[in-house]
């Protein structure tokens, strides 16, 4: 139904919505796949949609620390800067592993991740500059705002590799697609059966919707169309 990305996010767009696709996921056992609640993003009508780029983040002590024993303790911001040139479109730049103690994204950041075509930003900590963020346009769930800076309290220490986010794993190429009720985590091996799936049952929703309307009552709606 798809031939490249570019397809399927036009048609994830236009006909799902993440509450589907984890119904299907449920369906198929992989049930504990979307994130937090508590990772929301800045405004209400924003969407993430696109290919995870995970990051590790570790907290640290200082901006520098000479006496450490590797090279990223003497590294501001450890591969911060490298993780996000590395960004390419319809990526979505997902960051955990530290305790939310500052912000992980940020203006500057969300300005170089639009130059690249990068999809949006997902992160199990603080956003900050939001009012920049908001006028850019650019998709950032988080856990809110908050101005405190990583410089002096951590570090990426990897990226491109595989990370936890409350106990779901998300590897490199996964698909992240969230918006207002939710992040979810789709991986990418059972991508095809799980879109292929939701969009059938998305049609038989907007039977049911078509039949409730029309006075059908719950009881029979389940029981003809096997959704609710």
């Amino acid at each position: 139904m798809w031939q490249d990305d570019a397809e399927l996010f036009a048609l994830m767009r236009a006909r799902l919505f993440p509450a589907v696709l984890g119904d299907i996921l449920d369906s198929m056992g992989l049930m504990k796949q979307f994130l937090s609640p508590q990772i929301k993003p800045l405004r209400p009508d924003m969407v993430v949609l696109g290919r995870a780029m995970p990051v590790v983040e570790a907290n640290a002590f200082a901006a520098t620390e000479p006496a450490g024993q590797t090279p990223l303790s003497r590294k501001p911001f450890g591969l911060l800067f490298e993780a996000l040139d590395d960004l390419r479109a319809d990526e979505v730049y997902i960051a955990s592993g530290c305790a939310p103690l500052f912000a992980l994204w940020g203006g500057l950041m969300t300005t170089r991740a639009m130059h690249l075509k990068a999809a949006g930003a997902v992160l199990d900590g603080y956003s900050r500059d939001t009012s920049e963020i908001l006028d850019a346009g650019f998709p950032v769930f988080s856990l809110g705002g908050y101005a405190q800076d990583q410089g002096p309290r951590g570090k990426v220490i990897d990226f491109r590799v595989g990370i936890e986010i409350g106990g779901v794993r998300i590897a490199p190429g996964d698909l992240i697609f969230g918006d207002l009720d939710g992040v979810l985590v789709i991986p990418s091996a059972a991508e095809a059966e799980v879109v292929r799936r939701a969009l059938e049952k998305a049609s038989t929703e907007n039977l049911v919707r078509d039949a409730i309307r029309a006075g059908m009552p719950t009881v029979e709606a389940f029981s003809r169309f096997g959704v609710m």
